[in-house]
Formats: C-alpha cells, sequence, structure tokens
C-alpha cells in the first residue's frame, strides 16, 4: 500500500497537535513498516519549511530530514501541473498539486483530515482515522 501523506498530518505529529497526534504517529509508524510506502508531494516540503518557520533552524532542519528519510518525495509532470491549473474543481491549488502527485505516483490513497479539500480527487482520501479503522478489521 503506497499513501501520500498530508501536510497537516505531519504537523500534527511534529507539534504534537493534539488531539490528533497520536493518529499522526500511527499513520507514520505504518510508513516505516514493509508493507506500507508512505511519500509526501514536493510542494508539501517547501509549505512545511514555511510553516515551521517559528521552530528553531536547527529544530526545522532535523524534523523536516526526518520526515524526508520516512518519505519519499514526489512530484508530478509538467502536463499534471498544467492541468491542475486549469482545475477549477479544486479550491486549494496545493491540495490539487497533490492530488496530482498521488496519481503520478501510484497512490492508494491520500491521508488527510481534511476530506472535504480532496473531493475531486481521483485518488481515494482517508482520514487517518478510517485507514487505521480499515486495517484493523
Amino acid at each position: 500500500m503506497v499513501l501520500l501523506i498530508d501536510a497537516n498530518i505531519i504537523l500534527d505529529y511534529l507539534l504534537k497537535r493534539e488531539p490528533f497526534y497520536d493518529d499522526a504517529k500511527r499513520i507514520l509508524a505504518l510508513c516505516s513498516q514493509n508493507d506500507v510506502s508512505g511519500c509526501i508531494a514536493l510542494p508539501t516540503v517547501t509549505n512545511l519549511w514555511y510553516i515551521l518557520r517559528k521552530v528553531p533552524e536547527q529544530t526545522r532542519r532535523a524534523a523536516l530530514k526526518s520526515i524526508c528519510e520516512l518519505l519519499e518525495v514526489v512530484g508530478t509532470t509538467h502536463e499534471e501541473v498544467v492541468k491542475a491549473i486549469d482545475t477549477a474543481a479544486f479550491r486549494d491549488f496545493e491540495d490539487c498539486i497533490q492530488s496530482k502527485c498521488a496519481k503520478s505516483n501510484a497512490v492508494d490513497y491520500i491521508i488527510t483530515r481534511n476530506i472535504s479539500d480532496f473531493t475531486q480527487s481521483e485518488i481515494p482520501v482517508k482520514t487517518p482515522q478510517e485507514l487505521l479503522d480499515d486495517l484493523a478489521e
């Protein structure tokens, strides 16, 4: 199984945001197992760098490096970016790009707390809790 992890899940983990931290930690732990691969869209890395700008630089670098060692950074094609620019169905351009990255990299699920941001995604979307519940069955 291949999962594309949205920025909110990574921030929940890095910043230990409650009540979301435990689920984020479990999702990232899954990505360290042999049967689950995790990835992160390239634009998400740059967005995380910006969002975490108030975190001391050394800590920020170490945190993002550890995420990039756990999750493969993936991109998309020029054509998909152009399609994303032309896609008005997504409210947030970054979410559209993440969806295109997921499609280009044969992702099984996008994992996010904001499912409503991905209603137009060609890739199925699950919350961390939905995925964890599915795996428990």
